[in-house]
């Protein structure tokens, strides 16, 4: 199976679930207040956001007063509450006498809960889904002054004045601690400053502006990286590498006959010399053997390096049943607000654009591995619940955030939104959600286009 199509089946995968599960939390809470709930669909069993057309499902049963079913429209699903306006604009129920068992009978307050249950139940899940994770692997990092060769930087960190060896003390004053959360603080908090040490002397690194937007649009992971000695991990089959008689556990000291110690040095020789003739002098058993070979176009040899892990002291730290709820409370508390910085940048940076930040299902699916690895897949999962709870809560009529300021707007005045108003809003905001959808993934097709 392609890496393409695992990544697709764990897309698909994760959204049927979440989707079950944020349906769950209105139908919860709607039972829970007494409120019949007339559909209970995954997927959409119209073509959304047109509730009046290409009416079928894939699958359907009625058990009580609900119909359960499969929709054929997979973008989505929905619970249809009987006396509310919904993505299924059944206004003519809406034109007889309110029922004891219809969502408009309910006090504001239990209205409030039945719109928010979705939310609730997403942010619920991923609590649960990391106290898993914490509870079964723990939580490994690397921390910042373990690193002890300092840092590795590409030809971008070269331009604004980083160096490979500098050691990174913190970010706009601030003390970074893990390591991996150098480049999340960078962008998230629009950086002006690396603080850093130096062969010992304390320098200040100014950010140039557009620096972040450069990041982004290059998707760049190797912006700054921990530096590593330069040892073989794996040999990829019929490569150059292979041909050469590289093996895993060599590790490389000369190039050229130039020597080196670290990775990026031996890239930045290997870089340079693409067509060209290159020897490479390994250590091999205490042994040093010299393999020559020729550096292909690609500019890649077709080995791997060993990583971070296997040459710096990582920390470990292990947790119990109740420990990890309330890490898994904590940390989703934490992506939460992560998330919401990178959607504040979105509409307030002039580093960040929508155009280059925006993406559709394509680019979903690109977040899961091409290989199925479980604490992955889990992990993605639970921040993909947390994305559906804040999308839900935007204040867009047609999202559970639109409902959210009607009620709110009820209970602080006393008087409800008249229904016709809620009707032209939904209306307008579920065309305009299909909008951002065609935009969303337009973006994709656009970018599958120009790469």
């Amino acid at each position: 199976m392609s890496g393409g199509a695992v990544q697709a089946i764990q897309l698909f995968a994760a959204l049927s679930i979440l989707i079950l599960l944020h349906e769950f939390g209105h139908f919860f809470f709607a039972r829970l207040f007494k409120t019949r709930v007339e559909k209970f669909y995954l997927f959409f069993d119209f073509l959304f956001p047109f509730p009046g057309l290409l009416n079928f499902s894939l699958f359907k049963k009625k058990k009580g007063d609900t119909e359960y079913g499969l929709g054929w429209f997979p973008l989505g699903g929905y619970v249809k509450i009987a006396g509310m306006v919904d993505e299924s604009m059944d206004t003519e129920a809406m034109k007889q006498p309110p029922q004891p068992w219809e969502y408009r009978s309910k006090k504001a307050w239990q209205r409030l809960f039945i719109m928010l249950g979705g939310i609730i139940m997403n942010v619920l899940v991923a609590v649960g889904i990391y106290a898993l994770i914490f509870g079964v692997w723990g939580e490994e990092y690397l921390p910042v002054k373990n690193a002890k060769y300092g840092i590795a930087v590409d030809s971008m960190g070269e331009s604004i004045g980083l160096r490979n060896g500098d050691m990174i003390v913190g970010i706009n004053g601030k003390k970074i601690d893990r390591f991996n959360m150098i480049m999340p603080e960078i962008i998230y908090s629009e950086a002006k400053v690396i603080n850093i040490q130096r062969n010992g002397v304390g320098v200040d690194i100014a950010i140039p502006k557009g620096t972040i937007n450069k990041i982004i649009k290059a998707q760049r992971n190797s912006f700054i990286q921990p530096r590593t000695p330069i040892v073989v991990e794996g040999v990829a089959n019929k490569s150059e590498a292979s041909n050469m008689g590289l093996k895993a556990g060599d590790s490389i000291v000369a190039v050229n006959n130039t020597p080196v110690v670290f990775y990026d040095e031996f890239e930045k020789i290997k870089r340079s010399s693409a067509g060209k003739p290159i020897s490479l002098t390994v250590v091999r058993n205490a042994q040093t053997v010299i393999l020559n070979g020729k550096v292909p176009d690609t500019k890649l040899l077709g080995f791997s390096p060993k990583s971070y892990a296997d040459f710096f002291t990582l920390d470990k730290i292990t947790y119990n049943p109740v420990t990890a709820i309330g890490k898994g409370f904590t940390n989703t508390v934490d992506e939460i607000a992560n998330y919401g910085r990178q959607l504040k940048l979105i509409f307030t940076s002039s580093e960040v654009k929508a155009s280059e930040s925006v993406g559709g299902i394509g680019s979903f699916a690109k977040m899961f591995p091409s290989v199925f690895d479980w604490q992955l897949f889990l992990k993605l999962l639970a921040f993909v619940s947390i994305i559906l709870a804040v999308m839900n809560l935007l204040p867009i009529p047609g999202l559970d955030g639109g409902y959210v300021v009607f009620l709110l707007y009820e209970m602080i005045t006393g008087r409800q939104v008249n229904e016709k108003v809620m009707e032209v809003a939904t209306t307008i905001g579920l065309v305009l959600l299909l909008a951002l959808m065609v935009y969303a993934n337009g973006l994709d097709v656009y970018r599958w286009i120009a790469n």
